[in-house]
């Protein structure tokens, strides 16, 4: 069984599918909603929501005929955590590089 992290990284993977959720963050839309910037067909963009269903990352409800798609923001939050502790420790290692380069490009006789 592959973890959450997995599974919503290798839906990220692809770009139609992130292009998918980009819109989603506009608000709810239907498959045909969702399907018309891409020149794609409705099955190929279907495949595509089930990939990202299947992650939690999107949800279809049903209201009568209109079966719109929203976006699940938990998965997102999830990653955006683990990516976030990478990010404080590059971005240490980054101000300590620039402390350094500051120091190094400093004039000789220069006391500030």
């Amino acid at each position: 069984m592959q973890d959450q992290l997995t599974i919503t990284f290798a839906a990220l993977a692809d770009p139609t599918r992130r292009a998918i959720l980009a819109r989603l963050t506009e608000g709810p839309a239907t498959v045909n909603e969702l399907a018309e910037p891409f020149a794609t067909t409705l099955p190929t963009i279907s495949r595509h929501l089930k990939v990202l269903e299947e992650a939690g990352l999107v949800v279809k409800e049903r209201s009568a005929q209109y079966r719109p798609c929203r976006l699940e923001t938990a998965p997102l939050e999830a990653a955006d955590q683990w990516i976030g502790q990478y990010r404080a420790f590059f971005g240490e290692r980054f101000d300590r590089l620039g402390d350094q380069l500051n120091t190094m490009l400093k004039p000789k006789g220069d006391a500030s």
